[in-house]
């Protein structure tokens, strides 16, 4: 079977399977996918699917946006953010919540440079699943932060009542 042109894919897939120190089949099997069909992915003879792509991506934990520049999915215009991306998802030392969040700060510092939020941001292809801030929310991202009920000023009917002298 002739190589497809899926650029790196293959070899950057197996880099990252060994750098998480997983096996071929430890990786399929965290990502749902069949041995040997991993296997054809790795050695470039099959181009996976986006949704393919994310599943492997979530089991390696690093930023499906990657591996869509690297299979051809998404424009090389869109690799930089993506590259960005995959940094923040991938580092070892920062929870999911602050990934999430950290993306979301990006987010709003894009925008409010003039630029939109580019694909996976949010919509669960680059491996975070952690509530968005919508627009007029606090500042960049914070969404995530709990709410304190709103406190109200007393009202007389909120305020204790004072014993009333019997009238006579």
């Amino acid at each position: 079977m002739a190589s497809l042109n899926v650029g790196n894919l293959g070899e950057y897939l197996r880099e990252q399977r060994r750098n998480a120190q997983l096996s071929l089949r430890q990786l399929a099997d965290a990502a749902g996918v069949s041995n040997p069909y991993l296997s054809q992915i790795e050695r470039g003879l099959r181009k996976p699917s986006a949704e393919v792509l994310q599943q492997v991506a979530k089991a390696l934990r690093i930023s499906a946006e990657t591996l869509y520049v690297r299979a051809g999915i998404l424009e090389e215009r869109e690799r930089e953010e993506s590259e960005t991306r995959a940094a923040i998802l991938s580092d070892p030392f920062m929870n999911e919540r602050q990934k999430s969040v950290l993306l979301q700060i990006y987010d709003a510092f894009r925008k409010e440079n003039g630029f939109e939020p580019g694909p996976g941001s949010g919509d669960g292809t680059d491996g975070t699943d952690g509530p968005r801030a919508a627009d007029g929310d606090e500042e960049a991202g914070l969404a995530s932060k709990p709410k304190l009920p709103k406190t109200s000023k007393p009202t007389e009917s909120s305020q204790p009542s004072k014993p009333s002298k019997p009238s006579h």
